[in-house]
């Protein structure tokens, strides 16, 4: 018997219940952020070496352009989980965006003579060697962000921010000592992911064996 105007349809394997949501564009919030803070990197540069790279005023607006990206930076990502909107562009732009700001403002306060040269390196090289351990073990797993990691982050991010500011006094001490505990955990998050590394990779392998 055939269904009639008032029956209820069923769901056959050509007719599915449901139609799956589609996939989010490139346009969403989280991706505007991530931009909008890859736009701001030259936008800071040129702010912090304006009027010679030590002008008061320069330095404090040059700080707020660092700021906003800082703060997108915090959004981009939380939102992109929250709605669903995590896109292949956003996977590979936010990262990018992430280390172009914070290299940006490592090797412009170390060409000023702000900050030293071996801090500007040990960082960058650590993030880096990170970026490469990933891809060492991404057939295998993915590394997640660790809370040393993220903590690390927001140090960084502040330590850098106090350095782009001209403070002076126990301001300047503050952010000399806040930078230090930065290094630390640089070092700390580093060695870390080294091991989550060798440990996945060493798992990995042994199931490929395992299943031959």
């Amino acid at each position: 018997m055939t269904n009639g105007p008032g029956a209820p349809t069923t769901a056959g394997p050509d007719r599915p219940t449901a139609a799956l949501p589609p996939p989010p564009g490139i346009w969403n919030i989280a991706n505007v952020l991530t931009m909008v803070r890859l736009a701001l990197v030259p936008v800071f540069v040129a702010l912090l070496f304006a009027d010679g790279g030590h002008n008061p005023k320069w330095r404090a607006v040059a700080w707020a352009s660092f700021a906003i990206a800082m703060i997108t930076d915090l959004f981009d990502g939380e939102l992109a989980r929250r709605k669903g909107l995590i896109t292949d562009f956003g996977k590979i732009a936010d990262p990018i965006a992430d280390k172009a700001i914070m290299g940006a403002a490592l090797i412009g306060l170390s060409v000023l003579g702000d900050l030293p040269w071996w801090v500007t390196i040990l960082v960058l090289v650590r993030e880096l060697g990170i970026t490469l351990m990933r891809f060492w073990v991404i057939r295998y797993a993915v590394i997640p962000a660790s809370r040393g990691g993220k903590l690390k982050t927001l140090t960084q991010g502040i330590a850098v921010g106090m350095y782009v500011l001209p403070l002076t006094g126990w301001l300047a001490t503050a952010r000399a000592l806040l930078m230090a505990v930065a290094v630390l955990l640089t070092v700390g998050s580093g060695l870390d992911y080294v091991h989550q590394a060798l440990q996945l990779r060493r798992a990995g392998r042994a199931g490929e064996r395992a299943g031959r």
